[in-house]
């Protein structure tokens, strides 16, 4: 059932990208900040006990609602989960602006392109060149792609396997992304020398969120990795992981885009200009400069890992069934 549940909600938002994500989000920022509001006093502590209110409720909520369905008949707890993935997973999240982004780039359109990544990221990218602007989307694509889909898929299936219903997983998982990033990264901008699964105490607000989201994406991450060994270089993914991934300033991403970059064949990383400076960046990977072709080779990529996955889970589904 997790597996067709999987199938349908990516054909869903394949053929309908959900429109309402804004409202959504915007319903989900002031959920949290609810609770920043009433608990942040400054202290790890007070971050603990704002997390655990704001995640478990709901995640009580929707083990309960799932089990209710299962009840009534499993086709309703098949569809509730279909809903809750399409609600939290999917390409379309972010895939317009690769996709922008690569046909500016092979129309030569280079502002048009870097007006869009700076959109989509935030920070502003009118001083990179051709190259720079695909290798950046690369990199963004490659953490996107993880954290909109198999980050939620690792977490759907392992809540799925022990009973408590795939939705909760999926939910647990997309709620301590966000909660990282409106509590974790504010604290972070505000003391720089905090970095992702360095800080596990500490006095300020944000760090049990960071810590959290640690735990949530270890497990996740690696897998993600593997696969892009499996289906793509596997000699350069390994290598890049293991020699390259340790120095990217956050950990976890830093083995995500190691390993694509290995799989793909691209280098990624390197200093780029910002703000008049150079920022300095490690180099990650081994091969070519990054280009129009490589963003094509990416999508590749991704695809591959999403049938690789889904193949997987229906040899696991057979083997449960004969067994």
């Amino acid at each position: 059932m997790s597996l067709f549940a999987l199938i349908a909600a990516l054909l869903l938002e394949q053929l309908q990208p959900l429109s309402g994500r804004k409202h959504l989000h915007g319903w989900l920022s002031g959920y949290v900040d609810f609770f920043q509001q009433h608990f942040n006093a400054g202290q790890h502590k007070h971050g603990k006990i704002a997390w655990l209110l704001a995640v478990l409720p709901l995640l009580a909520g929707v083990v309960v609602l799932y089990w209710l369905l299962c009840q009534v008949h499993p086709i309703f707890a098949w569809a509730f989960n279909v809903l809750v993935l399409y609600l939290t997973m999917g390409f379309r999240q972010f895939s317009h602006y690769f996709t922008d982004i690569h046909q500016a780039l092979r129309d030569g359109r280079l502002d048009e392109a870097r007006g869009l990544l700076t959109t989509w990221r935030g920070i502003p990218a009118h001083e990179l060149n051709a190259e720079e602007v695909a290798r950046v989307t690369i990199e963004e694509a490659l953490i996107a792609s993880h954290r909109n889909v198999f980050g939620v898929i690792v977490w759907f299936v392992l809540f799925s396997a022990v009973g408590l219903g795939g939705a909760a997983g999926a939910l647990l998982y997309r709620l301590g992304q966000f909660l990282r990033k409106r509590w974790g990264d504010e604290d972070a901008a505000a003391e720089p020398d905090i970095l992702l699964g360095e800080d596990w105490g500490g006095g300020e607000f944000g760090g049990f969120a960071r810590q959290a989201f640690y735990v949530l994406e270890w497990l996740p991450i690696r897998l993600t990795a593997a696969t892009f060994a499996i289906v793509g270089d596997f000699e350069d993914t390994v290598y890049c992981w293991r020699t390259q991934a340790a120095s990217w300033p956050d950990r976890e991403a830093g083995i995500l885009l190691a390993s694509g970059a290995g799989a793909l064949g691209v280098r990624l990383g390197m200093p780029i200009p910002q703000g008049g400076l150079l920022f300095d960046r490690p180099e990650l990977g081994v091969g070519d400069d990054a280009d129009a072709d490589f963003m094509r080779s990416t999508v590749g990529l991704v695809w591959r890992s999403v049938v690789f996955w889904l193949i997987l889970l229906l040899l696991l589904t057979l083997a449960s069934l004969l067994g």
